[in-house]
């Protein structure tokens, strides 16, 4: 992917997304407004969710070993992973060790964001997507552009032609007389997964909490199809991050009020599936759990972004970002988009290596109203700016310095020295006859008076009134 001011640029020039997002961001910001408005104790359940997670953090060793061990205790395997290429190898192992060619997954950030359906595609294993919109994303051979609605950018016609068109080719078609009524787009959806959850023999999720003291795992959705995943294959793996961990069960309770009216903008979901391990007879008879890492650790170690770990995927913060709402997810070339992605992919991965991961940070206006709208109330604007210095101090010393940085020393070698200043408030003074009449800076100073308005400086600087008026 390019940098984000070149992607935005090209997603800006998008009518039809920029009407999908406009459409899709502002129904379900109002549903969340309507739903945390019936909650006199709103702040106060945000303050418990964020000192729940931070004290899960701190202690994040302790509490990862306590969840290995309920786990454990209850029948399940415990793996951990460092990064993407082991979480990926340790799915394929246990597909290839029962034989099958194809698992059917629950929607889960963590594993589009190994990109496990591309490894187990490289084993000669189906991964097949049963969340709808992920489905959508998936037959389109698209990437998701948002967190809860990974098919945002999408509307109701173009669906239709993506199930029209694709639908065929990974098990049963869609009627050529197709309409585009979302209440038959859905019933066409469930129609092509049901062959897949009945004869599915290994499942695949994500959990959106993990339990400490009990070792359950917790998975909350809307459409149902993550309880067929969960219950009807023999096998069951789920790839969970690191920093998902909760400590008690008392704790969850929170959360369980805070994400439903963050996320969809209802008083609980529909669906909230809890398993604990293996129980004979009733469900998957084997079940793996895969604790993965993958740069989280490397998170918890900077002082000021840990709270980025906090997060627990609602997306608030995506509905409410005017950059997000103009220039969609793709944009931000990451499985995490919007304000959350612009923090979470540079802390993670690391920043001075990579200028698309060191874009993130800039592609944010620093409104707060991502703040204001956290249901764990992290503070990313405090992060962008602090990961803005983080990328400036990576490219300190380079054999090529950046335009900005050579902008800036000049700056403060003129500023450093009274004499100096003088000079050039003189100099500025007298070009203030004719800057008036350019439209942008010359040279590399274009890209900053690109977006910009130039300023017609002063005729006369403050030391030379002074002067004249005190003489």
């Amino acid at each position: 992917m390019p940098a984000f001011p070149a992607a935005a640029r090209e997603a800006l020039a998008d009518a039809q997304l920029r009407h999908n997002l406009t459409h899709a961001t502002h129904t379900i910001r109002g549903k969340r407004a309507r739903a945390v408005g019936e909650v006199p104790d709103w702040d106060e359940l945000r303050d418990a969710g964020a000192a729940i997670k931070d004290r899960a953090l701190l202690a994040l060793d302790e509490q990862l070993v306590r969840l290995e061990e309920s786990l454990t205790e209850r029948g399940a395997v415990v793996h951990w992973a460092r990064d993407a290429a082991e979480a990926c190898r340790v799915v394929a192992d246990v597909a290839k060790a029962h034989g099958v060619d194809e698992v059917v997954k629950v929607k889960s950030m963590a594993t589009q964001e190994i990109g496990l359906n591309e490894a187990l595609a490289a084993e000669g294993i189906s991964a097949w997507e049963t969340d709808l919109a992920e489905l959508i994303v998936q037959l389109g051979d698209d990437l998701p552009s948002h967190i809860l609605v990974p098919a945002i950018h999408r509307n109701r016609a173009e669906i239709r032609e993506i199930f029209r068109s694709r639908m065929g080719a990974s098990g049963r078609p869609a009627p050529d007389d197709l309409a585009d009524d979302p209440g038959e787009l859905a019933n066409e959806a469930r129609l092509h997964l049901r062959e897949k959850f009945l004869r599915a023999k290994v499942g695949v999720s994500g959990a959106n909490f993990a339990v400490a003291e009990t070792g359950t795992l917790v998975v909350v959705e809307s459409e149902g199809n993550g309880r067929m995943c969960l219950t009807l294959p023999e096998v069951l793996v789920s790839v969970v991050g690191i920093e998902k961990v909760v400590p008690t069960w008392a704790d969850l309770d929170v959360f369980l009020r805070l994400l439903p009216r963050s996320s969809t903008g209802e008083r609980m979901n529909p669906y909230t599936s809890m398993w604990h391990g293996v129980t004979p007879g009733d469900g998957p008879q084997e079940v793996h759990v895969v604790l993965l890492d993958n740069g989280r650790t490397r998170a918890l170690a900077d002082r000021v972004g840990r709270q980025t770990l906090r997060c627990i995927r609602c997306s608030a913060c995506l509905n409410v970002c005017p950059v997000y709402e103009r220039v969609g997810g793709h944009a931000y070339g990451s499985v995490y988009p919007g304000p959350i992605g612009a923090i979470l992919n540079p802390l993670m991965r690391g920043v001075g290596t990579d200028p698309q991961v060191d874009s993130l940070p800039y592609a944010s206006s620093l409104c707060g109203a991502c703040y204001e709208v956290c249901p764990v109330k992290i503070d990313i604007p405090s992060v962008l700016v602090d990961l803005r210095a983080q990328v400036v101090d990576a490219h300190r010393g380079a054999r090529r310095p950046k335009a900005e940085a050579v902008a800036m020393a000049a700056t403060a070698w003129t500023l450093s020295d009274s004499r100096r200043l003088a000079r050039a408030e003189r100099v500025s003074g007298r070009t203030g006859r004719w800057w008036g009449r350019l439209a942008s800076l010359p040279g590399p100073g274009r890209r900053w008076t690109a977006a910009r308005d130039l300023p017609d400086p002063p005729r006369e600087s403050f030391r030379a009134w002074w002067r004249r008026a005190h003489r």
